[in-house]
């Protein structure tokens, strides 16, 4: 039987010349699967990595590996890999255990901590992680949920492997996406909170002025919406707002 390789030699995997996609299966089903081969695509031309594979093609070889694998709920995760010409990239799509959410977060809130760093192609899903990595160690150390990045205005572009949220009365506030990967989760979010009678702003969130917002949050494909409790020494005093409560119910149930 073949068996999927990566050779030690190909630089191009080295040295991280690639970008990835994780989706989720739920009931036997790749969710948002159009959604993320578009954005498989988007992070391959935003690093200028080209390759020979069709949307559709990628989405039916997500669609068979998870049916192999016969799983109800899994993580597939997809591994684009540039090579000197478009002939040479490989594709790999691999299943893996689902990440399950301690359940009591979605009711207290979780802990984030603070890390500073720019991502360098902030709409690209690379293979460059080492900093998110070392960002999202450090938070797993505090016991943290995860590492929110902070830019050199000492704004909160968005956390390790989640999108950042605020939210002020009925306005949901988001940095702006110059900054931030456009999440698959988080598009769905966006148009819901729109359909839940949300004003959605863009604007940039600084770190020291949390305390001006009534709550925040985050998104991800694993763990959808998550509320934020505190962030490093700071503490949302109050328990989660009903409009966010609903928020999470009616995505919970939508999606």
């Amino acid at each position: 039987m073949d068996r999927a390789v990566v050779p030690l030699a190909s630089i191009e995997y080295s040295y991280g010349f690639g970008v990835y996609e994780t989706i989720r299966v739920s009931g036997g089903q790749p969710r948002f699967l159009e959604d993320h081969c578009a954005r498989l695509q988007a992070s391959a031309d935003a690093i200028g990595l080209e390759h020979n594979y069709q949307p559709s093609e990628i989405g039916q070889y997500i669609t068979d590996v998870s049916r192999a694998n016969e799983v109800e709920t899994c993580n597939v995760k997809v591994l684009l890999i540039g090579g000197r010409s478009a002939a040479e990239a490989s594709l790999y799509v691999v299943c893996l255990a689902p990440y399950f959410v301690d359940r009591k977060l979605y009711k207290t809130g979780c802990h984030c901590t603070t890390y500073k760093y720019e991502r360098m192609y902030p709409h690209a899903k690379t293979l460059n992680m080492l900093p998110s990595y070392l960002a999202y160690r450090d938070a797993q150390k505090a016991g943290a949920h995860d590492a929110l990045l902070i830019n050199r205005r000492g704004e909160i572009t968005e956390g390790t492997r989640s999108n950042f949220y605020t939210i002020r009365e009925k306005t949901l506030y988001s940095p702006p996406e110059s900054e931030i990967l456009l999440g698959v989760t988080r598009s769905h979010v966006l148009a819901l909170a729109h359909r839940q009678g949300f004003t959605v702003v863009e604007k940039p969130i600084p770190l020291e002025g949390l305390a001006q917002y009534e709550a925040a949050f985050l998104t991800s494909t694993s763990a959808k919406i998550v509320p934020i409790r505190s962030v490093d020494s700071f503490q949302y005093s109050s328990g989660q707002p009903e409009m966010l409560k609903s928020l999470m119910q009616a995505f919970n149930k939508t999606y």
